[in-house]
């Protein structure tokens, strides 16, 4: 029998690696003594994180579809579909590991199940968790609105209101079900070549919920199989809360709405999607902002009180007289050292996550130095005190720091001044394994005081390890573990409040739940990609600055340029953001960065692109610029 696998990617290389191995390293033997042969498929949506060389270069059995656009879930899982040749296809998911035994048993239930449309399987997170969206129900109104409202959680049991997750079916038993999730779904060929491929309309989100309907009205029965697992860490490409999530979801369950249900049902039921969505939409957004405005306003508070104080004890002091400077200086000039100071640590990244305190050294710096150069331009009498200037940027430096050293001591995420010491490390594996992870955990450059290694002979010794040892993180070896072992061990250990991962048998890097430990992402922040949000920031604020500066200099600069209809509209389109003079994937640019060199084939221009992409810099963007200002 033959089983086609398809893997839709989009920049998750390290968890596509780890998935490519757990599913050539799985067993073939079907029960009837024949071999399973494996036909894998990646559909890569553009990714930027070196994905299809590292397929290609490690995997070079697998059929590879590289498209040079997000063409969404359904399209991409089509384009392999469509050429998949198996008896049974799948769809699985890059940020997935299955166990040995997975496609064998599922393959072999279908076999002994002649009425099995689609399949699924048991899913935990990667700590261990099961994850109800393993076996759902069909979103009807009412299983939607106990869902929405929460109710779901005070009965997970109950037939009617937690139908949604079908929470009366026990977890560990298989059962006939209505909705596969898109992660892991399984089918026959016959499925396939009666209802066709996934429905594009779905650009993401509802095409998983929409296709295992289709396979019930077909006649067919999905069924959930927990006697084998998977991980699925649930990396997720949209935030939710995020304005474009809410379009994505509340459009994708738009279709599945008008689709299944008429007349006043249908209106009723995307009256009551539109206004959930978007009550749970703009709750999350409230959040989001008063997340991230609420250390920005302490640091303005402390960063204040601080000014006022300097600015009475100078006062008293210095010039015997508390009153000696005006309202406004304490109304007006000190919250705008604070702005400046503030906005100068900004731009320089001091506000990203995980905090720098050399950014916002740095930061400030340039700020302090802005303010020193406009004070020194300055009228005599509106020249309040330099040494106020100096003593209270201090201040604001320091209790900025020490805001986010108490946040780092509370444990808020993205605030720890340094990164936390793994003195308590355990690895479980062969003494070869072991070694191997210790020596990349070594060459990471993170500190472990004591490494704790135990053979998985010993793994039911795990518990009081972590007790007596004081172990804070958990290493499994993939080489020497199995997977079905693995979740066991975190299913029952997960109340110990440990964080697991696992270290792949033939690769340099180490995954846990939500992150990867890798010689390549120790150095994240240092290649700047233009996905961060410093990179954005700086491009968007040279994007500002030239076209303001270029409409401010077209008296002059507008006779030269050889494309003068455009010169006015492209300016404004960047002025708006419509556009960015450089343009990349994603981003539509009046150049592009093949425009710095002459040769124009389409390998350079890919080359060019992956590397601007990769290693973002605004001196780029204005070389690109200068070498090309007459035809702007």
């Amino acid at each position: 029998m033959k089983l086609s696998i398809v893997i839709v990617n989009y920049n998750v290389k390290y968890f596509l690696k780890q998935c490519l191995s757990s599913v050539f390293g799985s067993e073939k033997e079907l029960s009837d003594g024949t071999t399973l042969e494996l036909d894998v498929w990646v559909v890569d949506n553009d990714s930027v994180d070196g994905s299809v060389e590292m397929v290609r270069k490690d995997f070079p059995q697998v059929h590879v579809i590289e498209n040079h656009e997000n063409v969404g879930f359904a399209r991409a899982n089509n384009m392999a579909l469509t050429r998949a040749d198996g008896q049974c296809l799948l769809l699985l998911n890059p940020d997935t590991v299955v166990e040995k035994d997975t496609f064998v048993r599922c393959t072999d239930f279908m076999e002994a199940h002649p009425d099995c449309g689609g399949l699924t399987v048991k899913m935990v997170d990667g700590d261990g968790n099961f994850l109800k969206e393993s076996k759902r129900g069909f979103p009807t109104p009412e299983a939607s609105f106990y869902k929405i409202s929460g109710l779901i959680k005070l009965f997970p049991h109950s037939r009617r209101i937690a139908a949604y997750y079908m929470g009366h079916l026990p977890e560990n038993k298989t059962n006939e079900i209505e909705i596969m999730p898109g992660a892991f779904l399984m089918m026959r060929r016959e499925v396939y070549e009666q209802i066709g491929g996934l429905d594009e309309s779905y650009f993401m989100y509802g095409e998983d919920i929409d296709y295992s309907w289709r396979i019930h009205l077909a006649g067919w029965k999905n069924y959930y199989l927990p006697e084998t697992h998977i991980i699925h860490y649930k990396g997720e490409s949209t935030k939710k809360g995020s304005m474009n999530y809410v379009y994505t979801f509340y459009n994708a369950m738009s279709i599945f709405v008008k689709r299944y249900f008429s007349g006043g049902n249908a209106r009723m039921f995307n009256a009551l999607l539109r206004t959930a969505i978007w009550m749970r939409a703009t709750a999350s957004w409230l959040k989001r902002i008063g997340g991230r405005l609420a250390v920005p306003l302490a640091d303005f508070a402390v960063s204040y009180g601080g000014f006022v104080l300097l600015k009475q004890l100078w006062a008293s002091q210095w010039a015997n007289n508390i009153d000696y400077y005006p309202t406004e200086y304490t109304t007006v000039v000190i919250p705008i050292y604070i702005l400046v100071l503030m906005a100068a640590s900004w731009l320089g990244g001091g506000y990203d996550k995980p905090v720098r305190p050399a950014r916002i050294v740095k930061g400030m710096g340039v700020g302090l130095l802005l303010l020193l150069a406009f004070y020194s331009l300055l009228d005599e009498g509106q020249r309040y005190s330099r040494m106020l200037l100096l003593s209270g940027s201090a201040w604001t430096l320091l209790s900025t720091l020490l805001i986010r050293a108490i946040l780092g001591a509370f444990n808020i995420k993205g605030y720890a001044l340094r990164a936390r010491r793994r003195e308590n490390v355990l690895i479980i594996g062969s003494e070869q394994e072991t070694v191997r992870v210790k020596n990349l955990y070594r060459s990471l450059g993170i500190p472990s005081e004591k490494m704790i290694t135990d053979s998985p002979q010993q793994a039911h010794r795990l518990q009081e390890l972590i007790r007596v040892e004081r172990v804070d993180e958990v290493v499994f070896c993939g080489a020497d573990i199995e997977l079905k072992e693995i979740i066991s061990l975190m299913a029952t250990l997960k109340t110990t409040g440990v964080e697991y991962r696992i270290a792949p048998a033939d690769g340099d890097f180490v995954i846990g739940s939500d992150s990867i430990l890798s010689r390549e992402s120790l150095f994240l922040d240092e290649l700047a990609t233009i996905s961060t949000d410093t990179c954005r920031r700086k491009k968007r604020l040279f994007d500002f600055g030239i076209a303001l500066l270029l409409l401010l200099l077209s008296p002059m600069l507008f006779w030269f340029q050889r494309r003068k209809k455009h010169f006015f509209s492209h300016c404004f389109q960047v002025l708006c953001g419509s556009s960015s003079w450089v343009g990349h994937r994603g981003r539509r640019g009046i150049f592009s960065p093949s425009d710095i060199v002459e040769e124009t084939s389409p390998e350079v221009q890919e080359r060019l692109m992956l590397r601007y992409m990769r290693h973002y810099k605004t001196s780029t963007d204005a070389t690109i610029l200068f070498r090309n200002w007459n035809n702007i």
